[in-house]
């Protein structure tokens, strides 16, 4: 419209009652509220394509990296009677200082001297174990020696029996010469008959005939009884020689005997010495836990027993102890969801409880008071809140964590996975989708040093 005219409409009163004026006087204010919502939405366009890093964000407390550097109970091993308190709470102890001494309350362990008493028992019985053996080194020496016995015994009863075999082979030719001698006499008595009749010989010849015959009837009467005793010998020296392997039979199964029921002595005294062995062993080790000993060294933090002849059975709680040496870590719990997209090594932002931050979950890179960590266990089996326990220690290519953080402290963790634009983000949190899958690669020095040995 041309300003030919000084006349503005603007002046006269009566239009600004018309509200089709009113609507055209307001266009030039609407005209910058679309600049400022048209530069607003171009902005949000702009972010939305912004990088964002996807996180996992979880509670966490602050615990040990090692199990042997956590908090420890000190347990008593043996039931007793506290007698007297060597430390205090809050007092740092070494390695093998005592803690407490406990007296014995069990009635088979209250003889003052039962590992003297012990001791003494068992060298009997070593002592009777050694006389045993010695027994049965006597008996095996006395088989032997029967052994060699019934040999030589065995060889002279068989010269006995040749002896007794050549005698009465002997005394048979004598008693056949004697038979022989016998018969030639009596026909010469009877030819010396004849002539005595004849008149040729006289009667004193014919008489000493006779006594001729009857010496002769004699001897061989003598050499038949020689005969039978030869023959009796004989009998004897076999009887004698069947009799030396039973009679040495029955002695060395006697002397056997008598071995085996000393060797029997003998295994049930070397199993009551096994057994009082054990028995002094147990004593001596049982006499040395009446004093209980700081296992490492910390600061005793808490007394769970207390006073003075108090009675603790056996495995109670007696003494809480905190190592003085520890590597400081997180224990975060994830969903089951998110546990395959963690996995070792991976970095992990941490916020103490006490210490100021400020953080943004999807910038890590701006966040204030974070503290860097990784990633160093992953449990393969959930946890009673339904959720799997993940370890996370100090990230050495980030600050160190502050040294006042003690064991028990809270925190919360943010594991950082993949960078998405924030459309995405949005887009997958409104459609409750988890977080996008991806593996972390890292570059290993020594595995490329071997392949490239390998070509």
């Amino acid at each position: 419209m041309l300003n030919i005219t000084h006349n503005k409409i603007e002046d006269k009163e009566y239009l600004g009652k018309l509200n089709s004026f009113q609507i055209l006087a307001k266009r030039g204010d609407n005209l910058k509220l679309i600049k400022v919502l048209y530069l607003i939405g171009i902005l949000i366009l702009i972010v939305l394509f912004l990088p964002w890093t996807q996180n996992i964000r979880s509670n966490a407390k602050v615990t040990a990296l090692k199990p042997n550097q956590r908090p420890q109970t000190i347990n008593s091993i043996i039931a007793g009677k506290i007698e007297k308190w060597f430390v205090q709470e809050g007092q740092f102890v070494k390695k093998g200082d005592t803690i407490l001494f406990i007296s014995e309350t069990k009635e088979e362990y209250l003889d003052p001297n039962l590992v003297a008493n012990t001791e003494q028992q068992l060298k009997s019985k070593e002592f009777a174990v050694k006389s045993y053996m010695e027994k049965v080194k006597a008996n095996d020496n006395q088989i032997d020696a029967m052994f060699n016995s019934r040999k030589l015994k065995y060889e002279q009863a068989q010269n006995k029996l040749i002896q007794a075999n050549l005698k009465v082979q002997s005394d048979s030719v004598e008693l056949s010469a004697a038979q022989i001698n016998n018969k030639i006499a009596k026909e010469q008595l009877i030819r010396m008959e004849e002539l005595y009749k004849e008149s040729l010989k006289s009667l004193t010849d014919l008489e000493t005939r006779k006594l001729k015959v009857q010496e002769t009837q004699s001897k061989v009467f003598s050499q038949q009884n020689k005969f039978i005793s030869s023959k009796n010998e004989l009998i004897n020296a076999k009887i004698e020689l069947q009799s030396i392997n039973a009679d040495y039979r029955d002695k060395i199964a006697k002397s056997e005997s008598e071995k085996f029921a000393t060797l029997s002595n003998m295994y049930d005294a070397e199993a009551i010495v096994s057994k009082l062995q054990n028995q002094f062993v147990n004593y001596s080790i049982r006499s040395g836990m009446y004093y209980i000993l700081a296992p490492q060294d910390g600061y005793i933090t808490k007394a769970i027993q207390s006073g003075i002849g108090e009675t603790i059975k056996e495995g109670a709680e007696i003494i809480s102890v905190m190592p003085s040496d520890y590597d400081l870590a997180i224990e975060m719990y994830v969903n089951p969801m998110d546990i395959p997209l963690l996995q070792k090594g991976q970095h992990v932002q941490i916020q103490f409880d006490g210490w100021p931050s400020v953080v943004f979950s999807g910038w890590p890179g701006i966040s204030y008071g974070t503290y860097g960590g990784q990633i160093v266990a992953i449990d393969n089996f959930i946890s009673e809140n339904g959720k799997y326990r993940v370890l996370v220690s100090h990230d050495k290519n980030y600050p160190d964590w502050p040294k006042e953080i003690r064991l028990g402290a809270g925190a919360s963790s943010m594991t950082l996975l993949k960078e998405v634009p924030i459309w995405y983000e949005l887009w997958r949190q409104i459609n409750g989708f988890p977080a996008d899958y991806y593996k972390q690669y890292t570059t290993d020095v020594k595995v490329l040093k071997a392949n490239e040995n390998k070509k």
